[in-house]
């Protein structure tokens, strides 16, 4: 945040509004690289997914859209949440798949605890949405969830 960069000595309004232009300049830069990821293991999800998710202080739930060869296609947020939940409904979820023409999707969210094993809750979640997918005919390959460096595989 501007305040954060603001809290170090020499760092003026002006400066924190470029250093956070240039981390959001970034943070486009290194999306138009992962539209020619193939995702073939679920490592290969959590590298793309990690050193972003894995500093959030909220939970934030993401899908990652795939078309018929695994290619990412985009990454959607889906929800922000609090410091231990997020509410995700498959609405929104399958919204998204729809809209962008995915053949699969990879959910992904994050445990700010840093801990990456599955609460009752998510694998809940988990099973309901591979069921919706099987209804819409959009599989639901993994659910990933990040912690601090390490991650679960559904």
């Amino acid at each position: 945040t501007i305040q954060k960069f603001k809290s170090f000595k020499g760092i003026s309004n002006a400066k924190a509004a470029q250093l956070m232009a240039l981390s959001e300049l970034s943070k486009r830069i290194s999306t138009l690289k992962i539209e020619r990821i193939k995702i073939s293991s679920p490592s290969d999800a959590a590298v793309v997914m990690m050193e972003e998710m894995r500093y959030y202080k909220k939970e934030y739930f993401k899908i990652i859209l795939l078309d018929t060869k695994n290619n990412i296609k985009k990454i959607s947020e889906i929800s922000i949440g609090s410091l231990n939940s997020s509410i995700v409904h498959p609405r929104e979820v399958f919204s998204e798949a729809v809209i962008n023409s995915a053949s699969s999707i990879i959910l992904v969210h994050n445990h700010p605890s840093g801990e990456s094993e599955p609460s009752h809750e998510d694998i809940v979640l988990t099973n309901r949405l591979d069921e919706c997918g099987k209804i819409l005919g959009i599989k639901v390959l993994d659910h990933i969830i990040i912690g601090d460096g390490v991650f679960y595989s559904f």
